[in-house]
């Protein structure tokens, strides 16, 4: 395979190519491949009767950039099997030019690069800014909203057209406001250069782009990224920091227990209220105590939220390798099989003292007790069917009965917890989540409760005013009126 010279045209007009570059391409005798033939250097050597082929149909037939680029590549390595060839491409040659990537990683290609102005000089100079100040250059066809930092300047170049430009738009509104303005910088330094200033909901309205045409956007006020994870960082530095709040930086791992398991409750809560605006800000402050225990980890040099991060990212790719492995799951039966299977061999095969030591005795009690009797029958340690569990039940009450006989407080207390937790299993055998139905009743004695209040107050009086009598009538229409629940 023989060579294939690359040269760069520069960023705009015929006058930015070097003496010797030009005079190459002017003394060409054959045909000069060109990505696109939309370019003031090559219009300016077309009308010199330089020859150049363009591929500016592949970008037509595609339907991805990605596909453009592999098929002008294999066509310039078929090309060169034969022959020397010269392509041109826009700006430099490697700057913002996918193609020259692709040859420089083809095997057996003879690749040489020849000078071309980087456009990026003559867009700074028409920006007026310094890139030592923070710059990021973005390819605007092949991006991902995570990659952009809004502190920096950010260039995006190849905005080739208005689809491209609404693409553009529609990333920068999950970050920035519709009137946020943007400036449209079209030909840097050539003589037909423009800069053009709009906001951003009219990027693709009013702006004819083309592929001379880039999007720049002025570093950004970090107040304008609350919503970004660095600055929720930031806060809770500063909290815990000097100079922060005194309630903050007295907060240790223990005192800060009870206040997520409030939190995680009330998001709970919020779940069952089908309340999507409390769930948002209730997620936030489970958050907040993820955040706060992680900070006070770095303050104390034993950890940092990177740490937290990474382990639950790591152990999420690890324990489901049917989505970033080999393995197969097609069932979430399958699915708990194979995560129960990795967890033994994350510890190295050994299993725990007991099986029941998976089970946080920091749960709620119902909810442990659901736990403790769904691992047990794992190994077969469960009653045969629901009748047997409903005896036990019986049995269970008939000794705390006979406990209170004896008024044993202590004894009574242990047996009313022999019923809770035979209650409890009643239920699983049912398949009737306890703390569900539980919760369940909760809200319907609130919402009957409530109705008596109501009631009372609509005569004028508290239901501390009632006979037992009277707050039994009350209770029944309260049922009446809330049928269904």
């Amino acid at each position: 395979m023989n060579k294939i010279t690359v040269i760069g045209l520069g960023a705009g007009s015929l006058e930015q190519l070097t003496l010797g570059l030009y005079r190459k391409l002017k003394n060409y005798t054959g045909t000069i491949y060109t990505r696109t033939l939309d370019h003031p250097a090559v219009k300016a050597l077309v009308e010199e009767d330089v020859r150049f082929e363009s591929f500016d149909t592949f970008y037509e037939e595609a339907e991805q950039f990605e596909q453009v680029y592999e098929n002008i590549v294999q066509t310039l390595c078929d090309k060169a099997s034969s022959q020397e060839i010269i392509y041109a491409v826009p700006g430099h040659p490697m700057l913002a030019e996918k193609t020259v990537q692709l040859l420089l990683e083809k095997e057996g290609v003879e690749i040489d690069l020849k000078g071309g102005q980087s456009y990026l000089d003559d867009m700074f100079t028409a920006l007026k800014i310094d890139p030592i100040e923070g710059f990021q250059f973005i390819d605007a066809t092949s991006f991902e909203r995570e990659e952009l930092q809004y502190q920096n300047h950010i260039v995006f170049c190849q905005v080739y057209d208005a689809m491209i430009a609404s693409e553009v738009k529609l990333t920068l509104l999950e970050d920035l406001t519709a009137d946020h303005p943007v400036t449209v910088v079209k030909a840097a330094g050539s003589t037909e250069e423009k800069i053009i200033r709009v906001s951003l909901e009219e990027l693709d309205r009013v702006v004819e782009v083309d592929n001379l045409t880039s999007v720049y956007i002025t570093p950004v006020e970090k107040a304008q990224l609350n919503h970004q994870f660095f600055r929720l960082r930031e806060v809770i530095r500063d909290l815990r920091g000097p100079g922060g709040c005194p309630w903050d930086q007295k907060q240790t791992h223990e005192s800060l227990r009870k206040y997520l398991i409030e939190e995680a409750y009330e998001f709970i809560d919020a779940v069952n209220r089908l309340d999507d605006e409390h769930m948002v800000e209730e997620l936030g402050d489970v958050l907040l105590q993820v955040m706060l225990h992680s900070q006070i980890g770095e303050d104390e040099g034993f950890f940092t939220i990177n740490d937290v991060i990474k382990t639950v990212t790591e152990k999420m790719i690890r324990r489901h390798p049917h989505v970033f492995g080999e393995a197969q799951a097609e069932t979430a039966e399958q699915v708990l099989v194979n995560w129960e299977e990795i967890k033994r061999e994350e510890k190295g095969g050994q299993l725990p003292e007991s099986k029941l030591d998976d089970v946080p005795r920091s749960f709620p009690a119902l909810l442990q007790a659901e736990e403790l009797q769904k691992k047990a029958g794992k190994v077969g340690f469960d009653w045969d069917d629901v009748e047997s569990v409903k005896d036990k039940v019986e049995e269970e009450w008939n000794e705390f009965l006979e406990a209170k006989e004896t008024d044993d407080r202590e004894e009574m207390e242990k047996e009313f917890g022999d019923w809770l937790f035979a209650i409890a299993n009643l239920a699983r055998h049912y398949k009737i989540n306890g703390e569900n139905a539980l919760q369940r009743t909760n809200e319907k004695f609130r919402s009957r409760f409530s109705s008596m209040e109501k009631q009372a107050g609509a005569a004028g009086k508290t239901l501390d005013k009632y006979t037992l009598d009277g707050l039994e009538e009350l209770w029944v229409n309260a049922k009446l009126n809330n049928k269904g629940e």
